[in-house]
């Protein structure tokens, strides 16, 4: 029960993918549009990502990841660096 209550602790106090997302982004300049156009989703999908309302698909992590030179893991908010 203590390893559960852990990883939900864990959860809660981790930056949301659509956070990290949207600070990848804004540290470039970019706006939705311009985004979507470098990784391939719509604006729309870009602004759902970075609202919490929907996740990237695979493919999409590996283009983040590829934009902006950084992991998987920092992306998904398994490492902080």
């Amino acid at each position: 029960m203590q390893v559960f209550y852990d990883k939900i602790q864990y959860n809660i106090n981790m930056m949301s993918i659509g956070k990290r997302i949207k600070d990848l982004r804004l540290d470039r300049n970019l706006s939705q549009t311009e985004f979507a156009v470098r990784i391939g989703p719509t604006q729309d999908s870009i602004s759902l990502w970075e609202n919490d309302k929907r996740l990237p698909d695979t493919i999409y992590i590996m283009n983040i990841c590829k934009e902006f030179n950084v992991s998987a893991d920092y992306l998904l908010g398994i490492v902080e660096n």
